[in-house]
């Protein structure tokens, strides 16, 4: 399994940005998707996660209500539209694969992650 972010960049506060996340190999929709972000510093966040079947969804506070995640199994990817930014939201953001139920992904900083991706930078300017 592979996965390979992408979406980031530089970005001023109050604007919109969208993350994609692809999935290369094999049972994509048995994974629950997950973003983190580690901003410069600090330590690894959970941001959203989203269930094999789009059922089911759960953010970070800092995010809820701005942020919303997705995913299209039948393109292998998860995405992170990302609204209303702020500068606290500048970071890494890593796409991860899960097993592990939406609970404890989100209350955990990647301990019970399968697949990591490679990151992608958001910066956002106030």
């Amino acid at each position: 399994v592979q996965l390979q972010a992408s979406g980031g960049g530089l970005v001023q506060a109050g604007d919109s940005l969208r993350l994609s996340c692809a999935f290369s190999g094999r049972a994509f929709n048995r994974y629950n998707m997950v973003w983190f972000r580690q901003a410069p510093g600090k330590v690894r966040q959970f941001v959203a996660v989203i269930s094999w079947s789009s059922g089911s969804t759960y953010y970070a506070n800092s995010v809820k209500g701005r942020f919303t995640i997705a995913r299209d199994n039948a393109k292998n990817a998860v995405y992170l539209q990302m609204n209303s930014v702020k500068p606290e939201d500048t970071a890494v953001y890593y796409c991860a694969a899960t097993g592990a139920s939406l609970t404890v992904v989100a209350s955990n900083t990647g301990a019970f992650v399968d697949y990591w991706g490679q990151g992608t930078l958001v910066t956002v300017s106030s």
